[in-house]
């Protein structure tokens, strides 16, 4: 059977984003037991398949039904007990929120907040490691609400050198599938991410790997987990068991959605991972430039080695506000991000560029994009820059 979506407005919001007719097929897959063979075999190979994606050999997914904030709420409850001090690298809106949820369960977080555009360096983030001991360090891999792209590499090697005790903790929800991460050769304890964005899913799983010392500082944690769904001993044996062949019930996990993350990962891991980070980093280079060099316009992010390759923030220029904007790009047939960060809300949009609107070419879409943003800004009366 050939299926193909429905025409519909172009989403190129930093996620969800647009998924394939193949992924959103699967997510119509027939009604079937979570205990079947069949499904069995599905999960246990979509757990194999998404190790791939972050290279690693000894992390231990977890896959449920939920969200990238059902995420935090795993980290808090299950490798903080009250009273642990946390270290969050912040770089914008949802380093802040990563710190709320921690909060919640008891957690002392201390902040080490960047400027606009910026993330904590190398320098600063040795100075506070040195100040206290952290059960954790929490880096947010690509803030959605700047665009700004951190260095997770450099964080753990300043954490293993400075306070090597201390689990290093990735918030990949805006970076997994469309940036560069090597979980076992970086030393990273847990990467965390969810379905609707640079794996090219529907909205509805949560995605967490678990290194082995992190797990092995659960089984041993002084206090009960706080929490009970979120529970990774509760998961443990269910992702074994599946992985294993033999299906091990706690909770019903979402069917569909599996299916067409199976189907998602079955395509990304056809080709080598580092592909698809290049394909990525090409097609945010090209839209930036697009930005920076046609439209004259100025980008959150103050340097582009702190850039994302999945998105882009952009300021709008003097006298040109979102109205103005967004909503003649949807006129245009395309959505659009306005803007997140509290101090800057109104001073900026987003677009995303991750999964297939990157690295399929025939699609055009970000071709389309630059179009109508081209026309839009020449119609307001902001004058494209001309290139030599």
């Amino acid at each position: 059977m050939t299926f193909h979506q429905v025409e519909h407005p172009l989403l190129v919001i930093p996620g969800p984003i647009e998924v394939s007719d193949d992924v959103l097929f699967a997510n119509a897959s027939p009604s079937q037991s979570h205990m079947s063979k069949s499904f069995t075999e599905t999960f246990g190979n979509t757990i194999r398949m998404f190790r791939q994606v972050l290279v690693t050999e000894r992390g231990q997914p977890i896959i449920t039904a939920g969200s990238g904030t059902l995420g935090w709420d795993m980290i808090a409850s299950n490798l903080t007990e009250p009273g642990d001090d946390v270290l969050v690298l912040n770089s914008g809106y949802f380093g802040q929120s990563f710190s709320d949820c921690l909060e919640a369960y008891g957690a002392k977080v201390t902040h080490l907040k960047a400027p606009i555009g910026q993330f904590p360096s190398r320098e600063q983030l040795a100075e506070a490691l040195k100040l206290k001991k952290y059960k954790m360090v929490t880096v947010t891999h690509v803030d959605t609400s700047t665009g700004v792209l951190s260095n997770p590499q450099m964080v753990s090697e300043v954490v293993r050198q400075v306070s090597p005790d201390t689990l290093v903790i990735v918030d990949g929800v805006c970076s997994v599938g469309s940036e560069e991460i090597r979980m076992d050769e970086w030393s990273l304890d847990v990467v965390m991410c969810a379905s609707q964005k640079g794996l090219g899913v529907p909205p509805g799983l949560c995605l967490v790997c678990v290194s082995e010392r992190a797990i092995h500082l659960v089984e041993t944690r002084k206090t009960k987990i706080s929490a009970y769904f979120a529970s990774w001993l509760n998961w443990l044996p269910v992702m074994r068991g599946y992985e294993q062949g033999k299906p091990v019930y706690f909770a019903t996990p979402p069917i569909q959605l599996i299916c067409a993350l199976y189907t998602s990962l079955k395509a990304i891991t056809s080709r080598p991972i580092e592909e698809r980070w290049s394909k990525h980093k090409e097609a945010s280079l090209d839209f930036k430039q697009f930005v920076t060099n046609e439209l004259g316009l100025k980008q959150v992010p103050n340097d582009p080695s702190v850039a994302a390759n999945s998105m882009t923030a952009i300021y709008f220029p003097d006298g040109v506000s979102a109205p103005d904007v967004i909503p003649k790009l949807f006129e245009h047939g395309i959505i659009v991000a306005g803007g997140l960060h509290k101090e800057i809300k109104d001073k900026y949009f987003r677009i995303g560029h991750m999964g297939i609107t990157a690295i399929d070419t025939t699609r055009h879409e970000l071709e389309k994009v630059k179009d109508t943003l081209r026309n839009i800004f020449t119609a307001i009366g902001h004058a494209a820059k001309t290139t030599d």
